[in-house]
């Protein structure tokens, strides 16, 4: 029972930190990094609480040394995915219960933790597992996630305080239940703050939740899991499983008290767990909440009057930051003939200033690693095809070496064809192609943006001239969930731009927005009349 209507701290997004060379905060990452490198760690699971090992164990290696063991981490058995479901469902009733605002310290504790003792743990932990660099871990792994657990802290006291009218008499409140069941959290590599806030988002509303982190992020997941621990989230609200996700999510999926899914990964997979939540229909005690963050084929679209560097800057960050491996990454480009060269050219310097792809901890490289092995041949093949194909060829980069680590040089493909594979299908690497449109053709060019790609995720129109930036906002608005003007289509920031996009890329339920958090409960209507009325007769039927 509340005992007072409180208002939290108001969120702020956290300052990104330099790591310039001689900064404290460079020297704690780097000492972090070596630390951690140079130890052998065993993961476990965690269900209710309790730390879980198997002798069934898969290796740890950083994506730019594959051949360096940091650790292992244990597979699931089907009997301990039923425990931890089981667990996750009796621990429900005391955490639903529990006041808002003491779930509310508790998140607001873990934000605290990561914005300090555990920020170069986190930072360190992204880098060797995820390879990435110091700048992208420190706006992912530390900032994003302290914003999300920040702004959701609010988002949730402003939920809970919308309330509707009551009229003369009568008293109508609203609750904000948590779901009845458990929610199942599919987590991606690319990013540890989504892989924090999927489940972390469903449990601060109240809900239970199993987590299933992907295999190639397991070591930051980890670190996420000690910073919840170190904030008070008590035993069997998350519990964490990893192993083979098909065992996995057919537990999840064929329970009965299974009540959503919170998810961010590929659209084929998002595609075959909707049909399976479908077919399972009767299985479930209430219709499950389906929330999905997929693919994209983003773009960035340069009119006549854009200044040349800022397109070609939009390009080199857009494309080639944390190696392409965002779903939100700039892949497809269309340039106008009156500037496409200077662009190119100018694209071609900033990838020719890169270091060669390399480690993370030199924090000199731009470019690290693809995350792993299956990612690298899928983009050599691309690459390879482009060499060949009559009607593309590789104006940039084009190299790639895997002996140490996965190593892809940012590449530029230019196509005469705008229908080019790689012009639609998502690689999810540091691989750009480009279409070159005639300036006079600059209204049929935003009809062929629209049209050639499944996804909507994100996009970027680059533009001097007002009137044709109104006419690609209206043109492309079903084409991106996140668009930007004059910007690179990356980097949305928790509490400034809600994340998420339509058609193939998700269900646009916007990451970092009130939106998401009223995904995970179920609103229950109370109203209760003081006087109550003891005559059935309505003043209609008087004589």
């Amino acid at each position: 029972m509340g005992k007072g209507f409180f208002e939290v701290p108001t969120a702020i997004n956290e300052p990104v930190k330099g790591y310039a060379p001689g900064s404290p905060e460079r020297a704690e990452v780097l000492k972090q990094y070596e630390e951690f490198y140079n130890q052998q760690i065993d993961i476990p699971m965690f269900i209710g609480g309790k730390e879980v090992r198997t002798a069934n164990k898969r290796p740890l290696s950083p994506p730019h040394d594959h051949q360096h063991q940091v650790g292992e981490y244990s597979l699931a058995t089907e009997e301990l995915v039923d425990k931890a479901i089981s667990n996750a469902l009796e621990s429900r009733s005391k955490w639903a219960s529990m006041r808002w605002e003491q779930r509310a310290a508790i998140f607001l504790k873990a934000a605290e933790l990561i914005a300090g003792p555990y920020r170069a743990k986190i930072n360190a932990a992204t880098m060797i597992a995820q390879s990435k660099t110091i700048h992208q871990a420190e706006i992912d792994a530390a900032c994003e996630l302290i914003d999300f657990l920040r702004f959701n802290v609010e988002y949730m006291s402003q939920i809970y305080a919308e309330q509707p009218d009551s009229a003369e008499g009568i008293w109508n409140r609203v609750e904000y239940r948590p779901l009845e069941g458990f929610v199942y959290a599919i987590t991606p590599f690319n990013f540890t703050a989504i892989a924090g806030n999927l489940p972390a988002s469903a449990a601060m509303m109240g809900n239970v939740v199993l987590w299933k982190p992907s295999d190639s992020q397991i070591y930051s997941a980890k670190v996420i899991v000690d910073v919840f621990k170190a904030a008070g989230l008590p035993d069997g609200v998350i519990n964490v499983v990893y192993g083979d996700p098909v065992m996995v999510t057919d537990k999840a999926l064929g329970h009965a008290d299974f009540s959503g899914l919170h998810f961010t990964g590929s659209t084929d997979i998002f595609k075959k767990l909707w049909k399976q939540i479908g077919n399972n229909i009767d299985v479930y005690k209430t219709y499950p909440r389906i929330v999905g963050e997929t693919g994209g084929k983003d773009f960035i679209l340069a009119h006549p009057s854009a200044p040349a560097q800022q397109v070609a800057t939009a390009i080199s960050r857009g494309a080639f930051e944390f190696q392409g491996q965002k779903c939100s990454a700039a892949s497809r480009v269309y340039l106008p003939a009156s500037k496409a060269d200077e662009i190119l050219a100018s694209v071609k310097a900033d990838i020719e200033s890169f270091n060669p792809p390399g480690s993370p901890a030199d924090m000199s490289n731009f470019i690290t690693a693809v995350i792993h092995e299956g990612s690298f041949d899928k983009l050599a093949s691309y690459i390879d095809g482009a060499k060949s194909d009559s009607n593309a060829e590789i104006v940039a980069g084009g190299n790639y070496d895997k002996s140490k680590g996965y190593f892809i040089e940012p590449t530029v493909i230019k196509t005469t064809d705008p229908h080019y594979v790689t012009m639609e299908t998502e690689l999810f690497g540091p691989v750009v192609t480009v279409y070159v449109y005639q300036d006079e053709d600059w209204s049929s060019v935003l009809k062929l943006v629209d049209t050639t790609s499944i996804y909507a995720l994100t996009g970027a129109v680059l533009s001097q001239d007002r009137y044709a930036i109104e006419e690609a906002t209206t043109a492309l608005e079903n084409s991106a969930g996140n668009f930007y003007i004059n910007d690179k289509p990356t980097g949305a920031v928790v509490g400034q731009q809600p994340f998420g996009g339509a058609r193939a890329s998700g269900t646009n339920d916007k990451a970092g927005s009130a939106q998401n958090l009223l995904r995970w409960v179920s609103p229950r209507l109370i109203k209760e009349t003081f006087v109550t009325p003891e005559d059935y007769r309505y003043p209609f039927l008087g004589k």
